[in-house]
């Protein structure tokens, strides 16, 4: 089962060589890596280059989150995909091999794995990773979530249908759907952890639920998010961010984040889904170049030790 692993990066020069640091400490060796560059002006494309990787370039006007996934596809010769973003990096040595396992069945299209924030990421964000991540594997699972920070496809199942290049985003989750009315399964891997580094300005938060938001619209054109809603979500989540902050003493430190971050999250979806104007190349440039749905149970200790990154 051969594997090639396809990063989207621009501008990752800070975390780009500890995500390929990472992947060569795995267990799983000979490994194809490509990376798709969407017009870095940085030191990535050089960082990337002490390390063996094929680099794919994508013109920024041409960009799209499902484009730059195809072309990098495209360009690998793997029957395993394996999906990551450059801002994050694996914490296991066995994370190839824990997010690859369920793909050795041909039922299986998409296995995904566990996100955690570090310390640049706001206080909510931890908390939608714990939502959305947890710490229990899901080896069927009965919806059709997934996320592409961290993920493994079939390439023949691509082929059959690539990923949409017109979405702003959520483009995992269009594929997913696909691949479940196909009849295939998708397996959530807890043990495949990686680390999702981010360091948003609640203007980017803003954008970045916007553009979902929009997406989802294109998925679903039924759906709605209204002004009650936002009161609702922002409100509860405010709550819920909050007692958690206060269980772990530090309220007083994260309480104006969690406010402002969970404003924007929600302004920025009830805006995306009342959109109105024309998703084009534009508009992804603008975005990218400027409910319990698991259940969440106590942990087992790994007995794989992490890998070691050396932060200098």
């Amino acid at each position: 089962m051969s594997i090639s692993i396809v990063i989207r990066a621009r501008n990752e020069e800070k975390h780009i060589g500890r995500l390929l640091h990472g992947i060569t400490q795995q267990t799983i060796k000979d490994t194809e890596i490509i990376l798709v560059d969407s017009g870095s002006t940085d030191g990535t494309l050089a960082v990337a280059s002490q390390f063996p990787v094929k680099i794919v370039h994508i013109h920024p006007k041409d960009f799209t989150f499902g484009r730059s996934l195809n072309r990098g596809i495209a360009a690998a010769s793997g029957e395993i995909i394996v999906i990551i973003s450059a801002h994050c990096f694996p914490v296991y040595p066995d994370w190839l091999e824990q997010l690859t396992n369920p793909l050795k069945d041909e039922d299986y299209a998409i296995s995904y794995g566990k996100q955690r924030g570090g310390e640049s990421n706001h206080f909510s964000e931890h908390q939608i990773f714990h939502k959305y991540f947890p710490e229990n594997s899901v080896k069927k699972q009965g919806h059709p979530y997934s996320h592409n920070a961290n993920a493994a496809i079939r390439k023949k199942l691509w082929k059959q249908n690539p990923y949409n290049e017109n979405l702003t985003g959520l483009e995992d989750l269009a594929w997913s759907s696909w691949a479940m009315e196909s009849g295939y399964s998708i397996a959530y891997i807890a043990e495949a952890e990686v680390i999702h580094l981010h360091k948003e300005t609640y203007k980017q938060v803003y954008n970045r639920y916007m553009r979902e938001a929009i997406a989802m619209k294109q998925i679903l054109p039924n759906s709605s998010f209204t002004f009650w809603d936002f009161i609702k979500s922002w409100n509860l989540s405010m709550v819920r961010d909050m007692m958690h902050a206060r269980r772990s003493k530090t309220l007083n430190k994260n309480i104006i984040s969690i406010i402002l971050f969970r404003f924007m999250q929600y302004l920025g979806t009830m805006k995306g889904y009342h959109y109105s104007g024309k998703v084009d190349a534009k508009l992804h440039r603008r975005f990218y170049y400027p409910p319990n749905i698991l259940e969440v149970k106590l942990p087992e200790q790994r007995p794989v030790k992490p890998i070691f990154y050396d932060e200098d």
